[in-house]
């Protein structure tokens, strides 16, 4: 079958690879589509983050190259001989989360903080970008039969936006800012008006960003290279700041802008992956009681994120942007999302 493997940065190859076979507790999906993830272009652009290269994951004892995609959905064609609740024919979105079920964080269901997690896809593992996908029975959650492919994709990232309000303790008629509207910011926005947000603000720099950003539900949209982006966000908060800003950009400038938006003792949410430290002057927290919540992909949410997905409370199909083959994503997917910002979720057909 062909699939995309991860060699190095700037090195992803489609590749003929054999299929593989399923194991007693696993099942296998021929995969509809599958997303190109933020955590996609770091590997690429600047990796290895995720991906083990020198010495196999714990969990999914694997390593460099790897096949890549985490974020997909498809139809179980076969199960192992164990396999009780999942049956030939079920459509499937995939959770991709290796945890080793045994550490502190995984013994509470906090598995998405376990000290060896990895993700198929990133850490190892039979990703989406392929023909076919093997993966644990536990991994997969069944979908509605009205939820097209496409919305299925998308559960994987929704389910980041979603956890991360819930764990922002946002409060229904709290003030949002969002700082960076590619598909994770776009789905905070549509989270944080699922969870009662009075007021949305989104900080963006890419006007075609800026205008879907308004589409899906921020009342305000600001340019940072156009205003002062603090002093705007406080001017529509009657000077005191949002209640929770949720920093999606991962650059210095955009976290202490995030932070000093925020009003006393609210929150500032991190989403982002970092390629480079950042300085933060800790006295912005200190003096104002603020606190930051660090979030990692998700727990325990796949169900109710299908749901919202499926009864349209979050419209996350209104963010796809193309759909690809497997043998242009490098070309078509890749380097389209880093040199154009017009481009939001790309979606692989491994089949096309």
């Amino acid at each position: 079958m062909k699939a995309a493997l991860w060699h190095n940065a700037k090195d992803i190859r489609v590749e003929n690879i054999a299929e593989p076979a399923v194991g007693k507790d696993q099942v296998k999906i021929k995969v509809s589509y599958c997303g190109i993830c933020g955590s996609d272009l770091h590997e690429y652009v600047a990796g290895p983050i995720f991906v083990p290269v020198n010495e196999p994951h714990p969990v999914s004892k694997d390593k460099a190259p790897i096949v890549m995609g985490h974020e997909y959905a498809g139809e179980v064609t076969e199960v192992g001989e164990a396999v009780t609740d999942i049956h030939v024919g079920d459509r499937v979105c995939v959770e991709p989360i290796y945890n080793c079920g045994k550490c502190a964080a995984c013994q509470k269901g906090h598995y998405n903080v376990c000290e060896k997690l990895g993700f198929v896809g990133l850490s190892g593992g039979y990703g989406g970008f392929a023909e076919y996908s093997v993966v644990p029975s536990k991994m997969v959650h069944k979908i509605p039969d009205h939820m097209t492919w496409e919305q299925a994709a998308l559960v994987e990232p929704t389910a980041v936006a979603v956890h991360a309000v819930r764990q922002s303790e946002l409060k229904i008629g709290d003030s949002v800012a969002v700082f960076g509207t590619g598909p994770i910011g776009l789905l905070v926005i549509q989270a944080a008006k699922a969870a009662g947000a009075s007021q949305i603000i989104a900080v963006e720099v890419s006007p075609e960003r800026r205008e879907i950003a308004k589409q899906v539900g921020a009342h305000i949209v600001i340019n940072p290279l156009d205003v002062d982006t603090v002093q705007t966000i406080k001017d529509h908060t009657n000077g005191l700041g949002v209640d929770v800003a949720f920093e999606v950009a991962g650059i210095e400038p955009t976290i202490n802008a995030a932070i000093q938006s925020t009003r006393s003792e609210g929150n500032v949410v991190n989403i982002s992956i970092w390629e480079k430290p950042a300085t933060i002057p800790l006295n912005h927290f200190i003096l104002t009681e603020r606190k930051m919540t660090s979030i990692i992909a998700y727990r325990n949410i796949f169900p109710q994120v299908i749901q919202l997905i499926a009864n349209g409370q979050i419209q996350a199909s209104e963010l796809v942007t193309k759909h690809i083959g497997l043998d242009d994503i490098v070309s078509e997917g890749f380097e389209a999302l880093t040199q154009n910002k017009s481009q939001i979720k790309i979606l692989v057909n491994p089949s096309l």
